[in-house]
């Protein structure tokens, strides 16, 4: 486990662990986001896991992809997978699986 000091994680400490960051948040913070959670409209709250998802993309390419795979091994390790077949679309691709493409990368967010 490594830790940082605070910094873009504004006042929190982050921990790294098997591979995961984490915050380290006192339990008030911690029990004021759980309420705005459990009260706030859908459509504020797909916004705030967009707006993460993107910061979290921003963080990755600003790190410099780290854990990365060619395009090529991607493809690879998607056609292995015996839960569907691989679909090629935009920016990236996909396992589809009946009428669900799980989406397994993006190759860039703007």
């Amino acid at each position: 486990m490594t830790a940082s000091q605070a910094g873009d994680h504004g006042p929190y400490e982050v921990i790294h662990l098997g591979g995961e960051a984490a915050a380290i948040v006192p339990l008030a913070d911690l029990r004021r986001l759980q309420a705005v959670q459990r009260h706030a409209p859908v459509e504020v709250l797909e916004q705030a896991e967009v707006e993460a998802t993107v910061t979290a993309h921003r963080e990755w390419v600003a790190a410099g992809r780290p854990g990365a795979v060619s395009h090529e091994e991607a493809m690879a390790n998607c056609s292995a997978s015996s839960e569907g077949r691989v679909v090629a679309y935009g920016a990236g691709f996909g396992v589809l699986d009946d009428d669900l493409i799980t989406v397994e990368h993006v190759d860039r967010v703007e």
